[in-house]
Formats: C-alpha cells, sequence, structure tokens
C-alpha cells in the first residue's frame, strides 16, 4: 500500500487561536489540479483522524507552519525556511462533520504582523496519503499561503491573546460567562481569580479520584468471603424440632425432680401439706429455688408424724405425751405455754 504527500491551501481567519488543518469527509483540491487524481478524493473521517492524532501526540517536537511550503523547497532552492508559527500534535482535535483542527498555535511576531495585516490569508497542510483508498494518514506540516487550494474550510490566524478589542468591546463572550458563572464568580473576575479557581477545582477531582483508587484497592485487597460448609449446619425446621423435643424433655425431667423435692420435703416434715401446690409451681419455675428452701427449712416433728398418719414403723400409734412434747418442742413452748394455748 503506497503513500503520497499532498499539501492544501485554506482561508485563514480575522481571529481566533485554532487553524482548520483539513475538512472532514471526502475532499479534493479546488486549485485546477485536479487532485488526487485516480481516487474520488482524500478520506478523514473520526477514526482515521484518531490514527493521525495518536501518531501526531506521540511525537515530541511541535509541527511547523512556514511561508509558501518553503521547507520542502529549501534544499531545491537554497533559499531559508524561517517558521511563521507551531502547533503541537498534543494540541490537535477532530471536530465531528467539521475537521480536524490545531489549537494553541504560537504564531511568531513576524507572522501575526502580516496576518494581521492581510499579506497572508490562507493556510496549506502538508499530509500523507494512502494513493488507493485516498484515507490520510499522517499530518506532515502546514504554511502560511495566498494560493488557496481547498474552499469552504473555517478561517484560522492569530490567537485572541494578539486581539485588542476597543474601550466599547465586551472583553468577556458569552462561553466564558457561563464559565465564571459555574465557578460562582463574577462576570469581572481577574484571570488570576478565574484560574485560581479552576485549579482548585482541579485539586478536589483529583484527590477525589484518588480516594475512589484508594476504596477500589481495598475492595480488592479484602477476601471474599468464605462460603457456608452445608455440613457444619442443619436446617431451620430440624433446629426448631430438636428445641421443641429439647424443651419437653427438660420439662419432663424438671416435673420428676419436682415432684421428688416436694414429696421428700413433705416426708421429712418440712413442708406443710398446704404449701405442696406452691412449692411445686416454684420448683417447675426455680428448681434451684425449690432446692434452696427445702434445705434451710427447719424439720417440724409433729409434721413428719402427720405425714406417717401418727404411727410408728411398726404400726404402733404415739402417745398422747410424746405427740405433745414433739408440738411443744417443734413450738418452743414451754410447758406452762403449751398448757394455755391448748385451753385456748
Amino acid at each position: 500500500m503506497a503513500t503520497r504527500t499532498a499539501s492544501l491551501t485554506v482561508l485563514l481567519p480575522a481571529a481566533g487561536a485554532e487553524i482548520q488543518l483539513l475538512p472532514a469527509g471526502v475532499f479534493r483540491s479546488a486549485d485546477g489540479s485536479g487532485r488526487p487524481a485516480g481516487i474520488s478524493g482524500w478520506k478523514l473521517d473520526a477514526l482515521t483522524a484518531a490514527r493521525v492524532i495518536q501518531a501526531a501526540a506521540a511525537r515530541t517536537t511541535p509541527f511547523v507552519v512556514d511561508y509558501e511550503h518553503q521547507t520542502l523547497l529549501a534544499e531545491k532552492n537554497g533559499q531559508p525556511a524561517p517558521a511563521a508559527g507551531w502547533f503541537h500534535g498534543a494540541n490537535l482535535e477532530w471536530r465531528e462533520g467539521r475537521g480536524l483542527y490545531a489549537t494553541e498555535v504560537e504564531w511568531t511576531e513576524r507572522a501575526r504582523n502580516m496576518i494581521g495585516d492581510g499579506e497572508y490569508r490562507y493556510l496549506s497542510p502538508v499530509f500523507a496519503f494512502d494513493d488507493k483508498t485516498g484515507e490520510v494518514q499522517a499530518l506532515r506540516m502546514a504554511a502560511l499561503t495566498n494560493n488557496p487550494g481547498l474552499d469552504g474550510m473555517s478561517a484560522v490566524a492569530l490567537s485572541a491573546l494578539f486581539h485588542h478589542p476597543s474601550e466599547e468591546e465586551n472583553p468577556v463572550n458569552e462561553m466564558l460567562k457561563k464559565l465564571l458563572a459555574a465557578l460562582g464568580l463574577p462576570e469581572d473576575a481577574s484571570e488570576e481569580t478565574a484560574v485560581s479557581a479552576v485549579a482548585e477545582l482541579k485539586s478536589k477531582a483529583d484527590k477525589a479520584g484518588e480516594a475512589q483508587a484508594e476504596v477500589a484497592a481495598l475492595k480488592a485487597q479484602a477476601p471474599a468471603p468464605a462460603k457456608p460448609d452445608p455440613a457444619k449446619f442443619v436446617p431451620i425446621e430440624t433446629m426448631q424440632q430438636l428445641q421443641t423435643q429439647v424443651a419437653a424433655l427438660t420439662a419432663r425431667m424438671t416435673e420428676g425432680e419436682v415432684a421428688d423435692v416436694v414429696e421428700g420435703a413433705l416426708a421429712a416434715g418440712k413442708l406443710l401439706p398446704a404449701q405442696k401446690t406452691w412449692a411445686e409451681e416454684l420448683g417447675k419455675n426455680n428448681l434451684a429455688a425449690l432446692k434452696a428452701y427445702v434445705e434451710t427449712a427447719p424439720q417440724v416433728a409433729a409434721l413428719k408424724g402427720m405425714q406417717s398418719q401418727g404411727k410408728q414403723p411398726g404400726g404402733a400409734t404415739q402417745s398422747n405425751g410424746d405427740e405433745a412434747l414433739a408440738v411443744m418442742k417443734a413450738l418452743d413452748l414451754s410447758a406452762d405455754e403449751f398448757a394455755k394455748g391448748k385451753q385456748e
């Protein structure tokens, strides 16, 4: 696939900080030369322009804008080839439907004066292209000229830094007003104030980006949560059934133990028959409390005798005197106090 080089000419603008290097779409020379020969025209679209811009941005040396392509002719005519201006590959932009632009063009003082006086009005870009497809492949340079090669291109010329408005002109355009308003600044804000506000905004954006990057890094470093081992867990329904069974078994065991404690306390004379229901309820709710009560309750011999119906193990009945003596001891009464109480 062969590559060829072409140069064209476009109109320079009366004002602005950029130059249009090439138009969008398919285009041909309008200077009567019939270029490009053998193909429908040169072609430049967003994809092709992206490759051109990528290659230009990788270049460290800026692109030259000379006079009348003298850089290409110097070897033949031996004349010097002074620069009229410079632009950097990093400042190339594709504008859909319009073409390839260079911004922040640095004109020499001589070129500024000549453009300002109307001595030069047109720009002629030099570029490489595929002679089979016509696709633009690379940008080489550009030149000031008065022999236009393309028609209908946007004008390009001096930077706004070299435009001096009269006292009646408003130096702040509508876009700048909107930018100042977005920054919360008045329309008459100084350049230093605006630049400082933009710098502060950029700093905040950079910090926010760094914070997001740190959060993403921490998330990436965090270990993934371990998956539960099914062998170590049981269904919740099974667990609930087991809990119900355990509760029922515990209740039955508690009831049996409560019954044993109550019966033992009644037999030992540490509970009255009237206390049986109370003791059983206490044991169901707090077995330890029932055991503690029974352990510390005094043993009343009279109560113990009543539990055995007043009979000795051999079947003999105690005498009334023995019963009275047992009651006196249990109640800690003297014989006189007991007799008096009995009469009453």
